[in-house]
């Protein structure tokens, strides 16, 4: 028999949402630390030692680059569950959502890295593809945490459930920016995709306390 609306509200059903945090935290930790396994010593001949540094900075570029990416997502969800008081089987699995798209974060990571010093135009496409897809199917599931908040007022604390409907325009801007990054991979040089991927963490960051609170903190620095 289908739970109704009331079941969902039980606090027998509901939990704190503690263990939901220390496991998250724990997850991005790792993911963290997979990305520093992309920066390997390079099998240098005589003399060559500080040349094939050099030349590996695609790689460095991408360490700093997932690094923080991952850092604002930690961010973002550290905001998230200061407004979520409980948590059910449903924000459970939405959760997980997040967690398996930012997981695999550290392979396009690499293959872009790879890709872009390697120099080949038609893999850096393929690479810059792979990695929109990722970060694209990332925002998709904060999408669906933003939608199943807004649906349940009850798990929630601090605010209405309508600031998280606002919140789907976030998910939806990165969503439709890496899908426009991975489009343009393959049509423009690779700076232009580049700066898709750069700018949609920045803001992310700037964003990371809600859509509709960073138009009012802005005017208050003013």
């Amino acid at each position: 028999m289908d739970a109704g609306p009331a079941d969902f509200m039980d606090p027998a059903r509901l939990a704190e949402t503690g263990r939901v945090e220390a496991f998250s935290d724990g997850v991005f930790a790792i993911v963290i630390t997979l990305l520093v396994l992309d920066l390997r010593a390079p099998d240098s001949e005589p003399s060559g030692l500080l040349r094939d540094l050099l030349a590996q900075w695609p790689a460095y570029l991408g360490y700093l680059t997932s690094f923080l990416y991952v850092g604002v997502i930690w961010l973002n969800h550290h905001a998230l569950f200061n407004r979520v008081q409980r948590v059910d089987k449903g924000l459970n699995l939405t959760n997980l959502t997040l967690l398996l798209t930012t997981v695999v974060l550290p392979f396009p990571t690499s293959v872009l890295a790879t890709a872009t010093q390697d120099g080949d135009p038609r893999n850096i496409s393929v690479a810059v593809a792979l990695y929109a897809l990722v970060a694209g199917l990332m925002c998709a599931s904060w999408l669906l945490i933003f939608s199943y908040l807004n649906r349940h007022s009850h798990l929630l604390v601090g605010v209405d459930s309508s600031f998280f409907a606002r919140e789907r325009l976030r998910a939806w801007t990165g969503v439709v920016g890496y899908a426009a990054a991975g489009v343009l991979g393959f049509l423009t040089p690779v700076a232009v995709p580049l700066v898709v991927l750069l700018a949609l963490p920045v803001f992310y960051f700037l964003t990371s306390h809600g859509l509709s609170r960073w138009p009012r903190a802005r005017a208050g620095a003013a």
